[in-house]
């Protein structure tokens, strides 16, 4: 696909996505909806806070009772205490043995709630990680069935960044937001309830100002958005800096551009940094504000209480001090709005781009009644194909022509003709937009996904291959494959003999991308690759393309082992590969310009002829000075027929 067509795809689909952009509510929804599919250990730490705060009430009065039971003690003069429930202690026990049971109740209390933090602290650590395990499963899940069409669109970066980091603050929403939402939501009410039941009066005048709490909490959510955002996108750039420059590392290091690269790197964490200080000081600027707004509660507390305490009609213990821990714990509860509100917003700005992956329509997919092709006889058929990555720009256009199965096709061109488009839409990484391919006859698109390429082989111009054993690799695509399998299907394409000489034969682990073998090792097991599916039909994609003319003699030689009683369809532009076809076609400009054998092309076509004369011109004379008889001597190409 060339640059331009990419970028025009690119810019196509991040109109839509920006045309389809979620509200704010509809984002919340989905993720309360989510967090409800824990409603279980959702309940549970409820019931953790609902018996802490009830502990805590417990505790708080206990105290006040005893500093009430102190006071009476020195200044009998003073209102006698309130036992809660009428329980009196022993007539016989002495004042201090009542203060201690007192405390000794209020140490069994904090002893029960420690025990209860712990329990309840775990319980949301193991909700947490269900649900961030469940957010990149559904995440990754989504991307194994997405079309290409969706990678063409998006920078690698960016979906690494929304599978591991957006995903982990989607998480955060679980245990940072519902959990905490339903905390501060129940221990407010029992706050308020019990500091009503004390006195109204003084309840009202110190939450005068719990109103333009709430208010901060709304103009701080619209601030702050926004950054979160702007920090997402550069998270983002600095993961594409990192892989860039990790798989690239050759490349920097033969320009020697490192210390630009680290420059690069350095002024990336930069802006980050720049950013995630505008959202801490919008955040330090409104945690100080409701601060103060909570304190101005407790002077009200100090004068109103104190002159109520003085007149009798609020106790010292069990009604000032109490009353003055609640607005205290009030007003901390109050503050987690703060951080509530920092974290919807996070999450909310992560939850758009995971969900926008997850919401991505699977565009190729099984049709609801598919046919199905255990194994292909190999006829492929291209019906006036035309095919653009972006519609408005074709690659390919009206392209017709058929493949007998058997038959070896050689497909050449100029770049950007579409030849590697012509086998993505053959595996049906893309759908045609008009005409139609047909594999025995039967529409690709009517065709069983899983069936229709499992009947074919597939090698890249640029192979990829995993970390793992080259057992593991050969047998990707067939994990079921036996030993015996694998080693036929690696003899096939003549990688038996290096496989042969690694330390640990066919279970050496091979490096990343396969960097610690040749360029020329690393096609040769992607054929394998191919084969260990003995597909009928095999494609191609320029395996010799950027090998040196040894490795690429021994490719070629798998190659013609390979393609032996299997419909092929090779893309090159190699003279002495296309040779070894029934046929040709030649691509030009996206259109079918010629169809024939090597001789009749030499007639028939001019770019084939030019192709051909430029080849011979370089490669004129061997390494021992004898002619190469490409062109002069014409050979009968090997099996099938046109």
């Amino acid at each position: 696909m060339s640059r331009t067509t990419q970028a025009t795809s690119i810019e196509v689909l991040q109109d839509s996505s920006k045309s389809t952009k979620p509200s704010n509510w509809r984002l919340l929804q989905r993720l309360i909806g989510l967090g409800l599919e824990y409603r279980g250990a959702c309940a549970a730490m409820l019931l953790f806070d609902i018996a802490l705060v009830t502990l805590a009430m417990g505790s708080l009065g206990l105290t006040g009772l005893g500093i009430d039971y102190i006071r009476h003690q020195v200044d009998p003069t003073s209102p006698a205490p309130e036992f809660p429930l009428g329980i009196l202690p022993p007539a016989t026990a002495s004042p201090f043995a009542v203060v201690c049971m007192i405390a000794g109740l209020v140490l069994l209390f904090a002893l029960v709630g420690a025990a209860l933090r712990y329990a309840a602290a775990i319980a949301a650590a193991a909700l947490s990680q269900q649900v961030l395990i469940r957010v990149r499963t559904d995440v990754y899940s989504k991307l194994q069935v997405l079309s290409f069409q969706f990678y063409d669109a998006g920078e690698s970066s960016s979906i690494i960044n929304r599978a591991a980091g957006d995903a982990n603050a989607v998480r955060n929403f679980v245990d940072g937001v519902m959990i905490k939402v339903l905390t501060v939501g129940l221990t407010l009410t029992v706050y308020l309830v019990y500091m009503l039941r004390m006195n109204v009066g003084l309840t009202l005048a110190c939450l005068a100002t719990t109103p333009l709490l709430w208010v901060g909490a709304v103009l701080f959510s619209k601030f702050v958005q926004p950054a979160y955002r702007k920090a997402g996108e550069l998270g983002d750039q600095l993961i594409r800096v990192l892989v860039e420059n990790v798989q690239g590392a050759h490349v920097v290091k033969g320009f020697a551009r490192e210390p630009e690269e680290i420059a690069r790197f350095k002024q990336t964490t930069e802006r980050i940094r720049k950013q995630k200080d505008s959202i801490f000081f919008r955040v330090s600027v409104f945690q100080p504000i409701m601060g103060f707004l909570t304190q101005i509660n407790m002077l009200v507390l100090i004068g109103y209480g104190g002159v109520l305490v003085i007149r009798g009609e609020l106790s010292l213990g069990t009604g000032l001090f109490v009353f003055a821990n609640l607005l205290q714990e009030f007003a901390a509860q109050i503050s987690q709005i703060v951080n509530i509100a920092n974290t919807i917003q996070a999450s909310l700005v992560s939850a758009e781009r995971v969900f926008e992956v997850i919401d991505t329509p699977i565009s190729i997919t099984s049709p609801v009644n598919p046919v199905r092709l255990p194994h292909a006889e190999g006829r492929i058929a291209f019906h006036d194909v035309t095919f653009g990555y972006n519609p408005k720009q074709p690659v390919l256009e009206g392209v017709t022509f058929d493949v007998a199965p058997g038959e070896r096709v050689g497909i050449t061109g100029e770049t950007g003709a579409g030849k590697t488009t012509l086998l993505n839409l053959v595996m049906r990484f893309y759908d045609v937009q008009s005409g139609r391919i047909t594999v025995d006859g039967h529409d690709l698109r009517s065709i069983h996904l899983d069936d229709l390429r499992k009947n074919m082989g597939l090698v890249f111009q640029e192979s990829f291959l995993f970390s793992h054993s080259v057992a593991a690799n050969i047998a990707f695509g067939r994990p079921t494959a036996t030993p015996e399998e694998v080693e036929r299907a690696a003899e096939l394409a003549s990688a038996d003999e290096f496989i042969g000489q690694l330390s640990e034969r066919y279970d050496t682990v091979i490096g990343e991308h396969g960097a610690n073998l040749s360029g020329g090792q690393r096609q040769r097991l992607a054929l394998a690759r191919a084969l260990v599916l003995d597909p009928p039909i095999l494609l191609l994609d320029d395996a010799t393309a950027s090998v040196d003319p040894e490795t690429e003699h021994e490719i070629e030689r798998a190659v013609q082992s390979a393609m032996k009683n299997r419909t092929t369809l090779v893309v090159s532009n190699r003279i002495a590969t296309l040779r070894r076809t029934n046929r040709i076609v030649v691509l030009e400009q996206g259109r079918v310009t010629a169809i024939g054998t090597h001789e009749e092309l030499l007639q028939s076509s001019e770019y084939y002829r030019f192709l051909a004369e430029l080849q011979f011109a370089e490669l004129m004379t061997n390494p021992k000075g004898k002619p190469v008889p490409f062109i002069t001597e014409p050979t009968q190409p090997a099996g099938g027929g046109n």
